[in-house]
């Protein structure tokens, strides 16, 4: 009876905690999606070039049912490849870019003289970057069903656990090269180092389908290539069991990665 008492006693207390958590949440959130929205070339990368990119291809090849892309028109397999783009622009060079700009100015630092914690800023990087995700996902798509008849042939369940297990397992890239970076200028470098073979080794930007098998077998080493490979298998109808590899090689990237940030990262 005593226990049950000090726990209705201690509930207000947490209900408090709670709600000043979320309330911290929400400002922060809301001022670095301002600030986001100044940045011009996460803007453009994150929402109109790959629209741009469908547009182009889609006004060169059109949507209708090509052999070489297994019976599927090259708008509905460009569709996810350009979705994977977009988690590698927010995931790896926006997020750590970010975080090690706030480290390099000591306001991770400032945080933690006020009630709001680091952690709290850390997490809405990645609550900001996701919400462009999906904005970029979402007008991608609807330039694609508007222009070309953009078709969905998976289920929704799939794609949704694809999509998230994508966005965290580079997004977790990202954190990691925030937590090895010393500085801003490191990260940069390290950031166009990652990002740049994965926007054209992997599928995302020019389909694998095309590449001479020595390039197919390059692909392999890069981790977008694997998000790639399972976004499009669920977009063009396929299961989760089909693509275990992938699925297995995301999440493994993903602990690794987070497990060596847990070690390193720096508040300052």
């Amino acid at each position: 009876m005593k226990n049950n008492t000090k726990r209705k006693e201690m509930n207000p207390d947490f209900k408090f905690e709670i709600r000043h958590i979320m309330k911290a949440m929400y400002e922060i959130t809301k001022i670095e999606f301002k600030l986001f929205l100044r940045l011009f070339p996460a803007v453009f990368f994150s929402f109109f070039f790959p629209s741009l990119m469908l547009l182009m291809f889609g006004g060169i090849y059109g949507n209708t049912p090509n052999n070489m892309f297994g019976g599927h028109g090259v708008v509905d397999v460009s569709f996810p490849a350009y979705t994977a783009m977009i988690i590698a622009v927010t995931g790896i060079m926006t997020l750590p870019l970010s975080v090690c700009g706030y480290r390099e100015q000591k306001i991770l630092k400032r945080y933690e003289a006020t009630p709001i914690s680091p952690w709290h800023v850390l997490a809405s990087q990645i609550i900001i970057n996701i919400i462009m995700t999906i904005c970029g996902m979402i007008l991608l798509f609807l330039v694609g069903k508007i222009v070309f008849n953009l078709h969905f042939l998976g289920a929704l369940f799939p794609t949704i656990i694809a999509l998230l297990l994508s966005i965290f397992s580079i997004f977790s890239i990202g954190i990691l090269i925030a937590s090895l970076s010393p500085n801003i200028k490191t990260a940069q470098i390290i950031a166009n180092i990652v990002y740049f073979p994965m926007i054209f080794l992997t599928g995302a930007t020019i389909p694998l389908e095309i590449f001479p098998k020595i390039m197919i077998k390059i692909s392999k080493f890069i981790p977008l290539t694997y998000s790639v490979d399972l976004l499009k298998g669920v977009w063009l109808g396929g299961k989760l069991s089909d693509y275990t590899n992938d699925i297995l090689i995301l999440l493994i990237i993903m602990t690794i990665s987070l497990l060596i940030s847990i070690f390193t990262f720096r508040w300052e």
